[in-house]
């Protein structure tokens, strides 16, 4: 197979957004791992998703410990491309992992322990065949844990150079509010949020927007297309190889009532009126906010992630359009 080089061209149609108050940018939309990429899935094909979020701007590849199926088998799929195909352009991506969910049995593989996370750092950085990540994050809240052993974990981690930043995910607005003070003042700020946002999931509009943007810190969105609810897919039902179907993932088949979908054909109308497929519109729609630094997609092949891409092309909105957005999601 012919050696992989890159687009000459790669970085002139991405829109690249500072996170938060750093020196970092990231490209507006970035590359998930979660699905697609297991041992469970084609390898040329992932490498191909690869390829193709590189030629065209997506610097971030966004990955966790246990993404896969089986757990830990997207990083190793994705340290065997960055072998391949990347090994002469590692200075020019940003590469995340993190840890909070369960990865190994015992006490001392989930939540969020100075011992799971330095331990499972360690451990993806073997799988992936890196000296370092870019963006290690604590992936979820641990109620038991104090925060300051988590945040105190995450400094260290960056002291022993085995992150260059890191970030927390899916945190409230006041924990992040905590974690982002306390990591100022060991001297490694928080740089980003990932927090889970759509059109039908507005969480973080009840105060951790307006946290991350008073601390100055970037954020990420993920499922921002509501697992599949905000594309084409469930227009005319629930298709039998969809997630809702398989109930993979956090989608499941209750959730897509007929509410739900009269909601998607409805915004799918708005979408075509403006020129894109509700994906797009989706998308464009996080990334009108300025405080989302880049939106994360996720990706089944090559083609489905230039759709997404296109939304580049149109993310401003009349207020009309916004107006119309908020009477049909209400």
């Amino acid at each position: 197979m012919e050696k992989y080089t890159a687009k000459n061209e790669r970085y002139d149609t991405m829109e690249y957004r500072r996170c938060g108050k750093s020196g970092l940018l990231l490209p507006a939309i970035s590359l998930g791992l979660w699905h697609n990429f297991g041992d469970v899935d084609n390898y040329q094909n992932g490498k191909q998703i690869l390829h193709t979020a590189f030629d065209n701007g997506i610097t971030h590849f966004d990955l966790a410990n246990n993404y896969g199926p089986p757990p830990g088998s997207a990083e190793e799929n994705f340290g065997k491309i960055l072998k391949e195909s990347f090994v002469n352009y590692r200075d020019e991506l940003i590469i995340s992992s993190k840890a909070g969910w369960g990865m190994w049995p015992g006490p001392y593989g989930d939540f969020g322990s100075k011992k799971y996370l330095v331990a499972s750092l360690d451990q993806s950085l073997k799988r992936m065949g890196l000296d370092y990540v870019d963006i290690f994050y604590h992936h979820r809240p641990d109620p038991e844990t104090p925060l300051e052993e988590t945040m105190g974990a995450l400094d260290l981690i960056v002291r022993q150079g085995k992150a260059l930043y890191v970030g927390i995910s899916s945190y409230s607005a006041e924990d992040t509010l905590k974690a982002s003070k306390m990591l100022k003042e060991l001297g490694t700020p928080c740089l980003i949020h990932q927090p889970r946002y759509s059109m039908m999931d507005r969480w973080v509009e009840n105060g951790l927007l307006d946290v991350i943007e008073d601390e100055g810190v970037g954020s990420i969105a993920f499922s921002p297309l509501e697992q599949g609810i905000l594309t084409s897919k469930y227009l005319k039902g629930i298709p039998k190889d969809s997630r809702a179907a398989k109930s993979t993932g956090f989608l499941q088949e209750d959730q897509v009532t007929e509410t739900v979908i009269n909601k998607a054909i409805k915004l799918n109308k708005l979408a075509l009126k403006r020129g894109q497929t509700l994906a797009q519109m989706a998308i464009s729609w996080l990334l009108k906010d300025k405080r989302i630094t880049s939106v994360l997609v996720g990706a089944s092949s090559s083609k489905q992630l230039l759709d997404n891409l296109g939304s580049l092309k149109n993310l401003s909105f009349t207020a009309e359009e916004l107006q119309e957005i908020e009477a049909i999601l209400k």
